[in-house]
């Protein structure tokens, strides 16, 4: 099959590799209709993150159809439509019981593969998918392939960055009623705009005059960001503003109700941000968000850090009262939730992605999308050629399961 492979620092092949097989009964092939860039692949490709193997299949986004299913999958059957998180997880341990599904016991991360152990990825045109029945989703039919795909990670993880900085319970305690934000409208992008925010910044102490409810910061405007800015406004944020060095990216979250801040205004003296949502993963964004906070305020952190240490004291966070939450998305419990949303087309999620391409062109799209060039938010591939007849994707289907 068709894959896009990790050959090490800043090099991705497109190459012909084996096709995935089952391996376990409660395994399904997938043939991979939709796949996608997302920017913590980029860690590997920087070598930020270190141990991944040469020759391993890249990617963790995707929307498919099951082409073969193992003897003990319940729910799913050939031909079926589905879309999954960018892990595997059981649905049956302790953390996955209580919706913690990123802490699986038995999780595995799509697209990482260290000491010959792990699973390849989903930019190809199959992919292994284990514990089938508790990782994948069905696909409504009003819902589509581009949706289905940021559903399962980055919309889940933005709307996470909102929900784990408790933005309801704040509106609550404004006497805002929560979840009726009225962001409208198209999308946004983006990207990190780690150092988008100047050491020492605070929000404008009139953004509070009102006292209508919450006030949200969204450092980074990159795709997280800006589906971050919608989750914000569901929870019942009254205002969100968006910290972003990339004046596009700041047009593009102010799309979805976030009022854009550069550099100089989110550095004007005030009272600070009742949450701040970090989806950078870079220290400079980190500390960005801790200068933006109010005392008493709450820092969501979903960026992919690391670093060894956080950029800030435990005296900083004493002296502040700072309460700062982070960590992976529990994105297979969020799909289910956002799903409803997505159907309602309220907002036009799908517009943040920027760039359509064969998945041919993957080495190019890593670049493109590294260098943010030519207005690049958000990549996604198609690993099937648009020309390619049904039965030659049927014949290639039925050789997995052979």
């Amino acid at each position: 099959m068709d894959a896009l492979v990790f050959k090490g620092k800043y090099a991705i092949a497109f190459e012909r590799v084996p096709a995935p097989r089952l391996e376990q009964p409660g395994d399904v092939i997938v043939r991979i209709e939709l796949c996608g860039l997302c920017g913590s692949d980029l860690h590997p490709y920087h070598c930020r993150e270190e141990g991944l193997d040469e020759g391993t299949v890249m990617g963790h986004e995707f929307v498919g159809r099951v082409v073969t299913a193992g003897p003990e999958v319940q729910r799913f059957n050939p031909g079926d439509r589905v879309m999954s998180p960018f892990t595997a997880n059981c649905g049956d341990c302790f953390y996955c019981r209580r919706g913690l599904t990123a802490r699986c016991e038995r999780s595995q991360l799509f697209g990482w593969v260290e000491g010959g152990k792990g699973l390849h990825g989903a930019q190809a045109q199959f992919i292994r998918v284990p514990m089938a029945d508790a990782t994948l989703a069905l696909v409504p039919a009003d819902v589509s392939d581009e949706e289905a795909l940021l559903l399962g990670d980055i919309f889940s993880t933005g709307f996470f960055a909102a929900d784990n900085a408790g933005i309801a319970a704040l509106a609550a305690s404004y006497g805002a009623a929560s979840g009726d934000g009225a962001a409208s409208g198209a999308a946004g992008s983006g990207a990190a705009g780690a150092d988008a925010v100047a050491a020492g910044g605070q929000l404008n102490g009139e953004q509070h005059a009102s006292e209508a409810g919450p006030v949200v910061a969204v450092v980074g405007c990159g795709p997280v960001g800006v589906l971050a800015c919608i989750g914000a406004r569901e929870l019942g944020a009254a205002r969100v503003f968006a910290i972003d060095s990339v004046p596009e990216r700041l047009a593009l979250a102010a799309r979805f109700g976030a009022e854009p801040l550069n550099r100089e205004q989110a550095a004007t003296g005030g009272r600070g941000a009742d949450a701040v949502l970090e989806v950078v993963g870079a220290p400079s964004a980190l500390r960005s968000a801790y200068n933006l906070v109010r005392p008493g305020g709450t820092i969501s952190s979903v960026g992919c850090h690391t670093a060894p240490g956080f950029p800030f004291s435990p005296t900083d966070c004493y002296n502040k009262n700072v309460t700062l939450k982070s960590g992976r998305c529990s994105a297979r419990h969020y799909m289910g939730r956002l799903l409803p949303l997505v159907q309602s087309k309220k907002y036009d999620i799908a517009a943040i992605i920027s760039h359509r391409l064969p998945l041919s062109e993957g080495p190019a799209a890593y670049r493109l999308f590294d260098g943010k060039a030519g207005g690049c938010t958000k990549v996604v591939m198609r690993p099937w050629p648009a020309t390619a007849a049904a039965a030659e994707g049927a014949a290639a289907a039925g050789e997995q399961g052979a």
